[in-house]
């Protein structure tokens, strides 16, 4: 187990963190309706594309390394290998990946195997962050909020230099200045660095500015978070 430095952000502002948590209870209160139709929708539709369940279910580490279960809309075939996967992103983490490939007039970092993996519509539902959706539960009873770090697994959390470890002193978000600033194919390293940013600067403004910019990412289309 490791201890968090916490000698770099700011002390907890109760003002904010009060408004920031009625925002995410009001905002996801009037997103279930639409929440609803979604999964009635998105449901048949990743039914009649692949065997399995409509629902991706998986152990996140949040605010404080406290575990909670994620929920997503399934986007990958059914107990697909995710061996190769986890070989992947703790390469990534430890920033030990080969290479990059050029993704227009950008570089962008090697996709892992298991990307093939995903379903047809699943790729659909990665590049409009639709599969993000079910997330707003998690928002509502309290375990992640709209705006902050990205959660991730146990054992990516295992493979963090010390300090990534700042990016737990939030909830995790379901989308950040990450994944607004550098929202595919960035470095491990470059995307904390952003979360350490969001750490140490946010406010009610700055949320309001990430979900601004995150609908008007999605809408260019610009890859998954």
């Amino acid at each position: 187990m490791f201890i968090i430095n916490r000698m770099q952000t700011r002390p907890i502002n109760r003002p904010f963190a009060l408004a920031k948590r009625f925002v995410d209870i009001i905002i996801s209160l009037m997103a279930l309706p639409f929440l609803g139709i979604a999964t009635l929708v998105v449901g048949l539709a990743i039914r009649l594309d692949s065997p399995g369940p409509i629902f991706f279910k998986q152990q996140r580490v949040g605010k404080g390394r406290q575990t909670f279960e994620i929920f997503k809309f399934r986007t990958m075939q059914h107990n697909c290998n995710k061996n190769n996967h986890k070989d992947f992103m703790e390469k990534y983490i430890r920033g030990n990946l080969a290479g990059a490939a050029k993704e227009g007039n950008k570089d962008v970092l090697y996709k892992p195997p298991i990307e093939s993996q995903v379903t047809r519509v699943g790729r659909i539902l990665r590049k409009t962050s639709i599969d993000e959706l079910p997330q707003l539960w998690n928002v509502l009873v309290g375990e992640m909020s709209l705006v902050g770090p990205r959660p991730n697994v146990l054992w990516e959390v295992e493979a963090y230099e010390s300090w990534h470890n700042e990016r737990l002193e939030v909830k995790p978000g379901i989308t950040g200045l990450a994944q607004v600033k550098g929202r595919s194919g960035i470095p491990f390293d470059e995307l904390v660095s952003y979360d350490v940013e969001y750490v140490r600067k946010q406010g009610v403004r700055l949320d309001w500015q990430i979900m601004w910019d995150t609908f008007t990412v999605v809408f260019r289309g610009d890859g998954s978070g």
